[in-house]
């Protein structure tokens, strides 16, 4: 059972923060291969004084929306399917909400 921590500025609507979940957890049923319905997941909102994100770590440029995403797994999934995981993600959310790729972080 993965655990998916969702953290981001407050400001955001319900559609913006369901919208993140529905792409996470259809990441997670097609890349890591998670059994359909299991989808346990915590959204916090945070003020900007509170929410701290480097704006140039590595050389990217992060704006206020960065998403933080943290997802607790058993062990046993490859760093390819890993990788698979954080592309779909990544695309997802971009494709779904115009989200710029580097704007999401994933742990």
């Amino acid at each position: 059972m993965p655990l998916v921590r969702i953290d981001l500025c407050a400001g955001k609507s319900d559609d913006y923060r369901s919208t993140i979940g529905d792409v996470i957890y259809d990441a997670m049923v097609s890349a890591l291969n998670v059994p359909k319905n299991d989808r346990f997941m915590v959204v916090s909102e945070h003020t900007l004084a509170n929410f701290v994100a480097d704006k140039t770590y590595l050389g990217i440029e992060r704006s206020e929306d960065v998403v933080l995403i943290q997802v607790t797994l058993n062990e046993g999934r490859t760093i390819e399917v890993k990788k698979a995981f954080f592309m779909a993600v990544a695309e997802g959310l971009h494709s779904r909400l115009e989200m710029r790729m580097e704007a999401v972080f994933i742990s």
